[in-house]
């Protein structure tokens, strides 16, 4: 059996082995997370721990190699449909804006879901499950996600062994994400840091994320944002964001936790009128850039156009996408 070896890292200091490993390899049932524990097969710095144990920076912890997914990898969604239209094949293909043997990148346009769901039946990922044979055969595999409404760079990988290369990129941080926002109200100051642990809380407009509160620790995902206002209009900014971390709405909720919400967000938004006429009521978040350096991937340096409705703002506040630099 071959094993799997990771270090705990410092956002995940006092968590529970259970919780560790539920948090890094998603798709283990509980049972088996329990079973691999009590058997040995789950190891922390060489030795048995029980499942309640809890872990310090810095340690190691082994897991068999079997049960490795990459942290937080997106699973197939749904039963991939036996054949697509070439109207959807076309509109994968418009799509891609970088590809080579091993993997492509998507600039995702807005309102298309990247996973489906209970009530989402057309999605990128069953778009792509139904274009295996375009890939080389295999399903092609989601490394990270963005949010229906999020435009911009989306990575794929064209099989297991180079999804889960991808994932311990993201997961060490050794990919670099830059985002674009306009946001509604000048962040202050206009270069720092974010970091706000957050915590999901359903509502009537279904889950959001919001900053943890006293007694929630436990709970909460450690989040790290660095930021930056490139240009303004109106009361209104054009921000760069650098992600640290990856959770679920983090550049959204933490735009809002500072009092600048992105433009055109209905759920993290105060949802007053756009005080621009000719403004598309729709989110204004788009994935930029990414960049990477991989001995087997090579150098990877991407980025994606911006949407027609982003570019449309861009034009009525003024900014010049090419004239500043990322």
């Amino acid at each position: 059996m071959t094993i799997e070896k990771r270090a705990v890292r410092t956002d995940d200091d006092g968590l529970r082995l259970d919780r560790w490993l539920k948090k890094n390899y998603p798709t283990l049932p509980h049972t088996l997370v329990q079973k691999l524990v009590r058997t040995g097969q789950v190891r922390v710095d060489g030795g048995r721990v029980k499942a309640d144990s809890r872990l310090s920076t810095g340690q190691e912890v082994r897991v068999p190699t079997h049960f490795a997914e990459p942290e937080n990898a997106p699973q197939p969604s749904l039963k991939p449909p036996p054949g697509l239209s070439k109207a959807d094949r076309d509109f994968i293909e418009r799509m891609i804006v970088f590809e080579n043997d091993e993997m492509f990148i998507l600039n995702k346009p807005f309102g298309i879901a990247v996973q489906g769901g209970t009530k989402t039946t057309r999605h990128i990922d069953g778009l792509l499950a139904g274009m295996a044979d375009r890939f080389g055969g295999e399903r092609p595999r989601l490394v990270h996600r963005l949010d229906r409404d999020t435009t911009g760079i989306l990575a794929v990988a064209k099989d297991r062994q180079t999804a889960a290369r991808l994932g311990r990129l993201f997961q060490t941080r050794s990919v670099q994400k830059i985002y674009w926002a306009i946001t509604r109200g000048i962040p202050k100051p206009t270069q720092g840091k974010v970091e706000a642990a957050l915590v999901k809380a359903s509502g009537p407009d279904g889950d959001r994320v919001r900053k943890a509160r006293p007694g929630e620790q436990e709970l909460a995902q450690h989040a790290t944002t660095f930021y930056s206002v490139i240009d303004r209009a109106a009361n209104m900014a054009w921000v760069s964001l650098k992600p640290v971390t990856g959770r679920q709405h983090q550049l959204r909720a933490h735009m809002d936790i500072l009092g600048t919400p992105i433009l055109g967000d209905q759920k993290y938004g105060d949802g007053t009128e756009i005080p621009i006429e000719n403004i598309e009521r729709k989110l204004h978040l788009h994935a930029r850039r990414l960049t990477l350096k991989d001995p087997k991937l090579g150098e990877i340096d991407i980025s994606a156009p911006l949407p027609s409705h982003i570019a449309q703002t861009f034009e009525l506040l003024g900014f010049d996408a090419g004239r500043y630099g990322e």
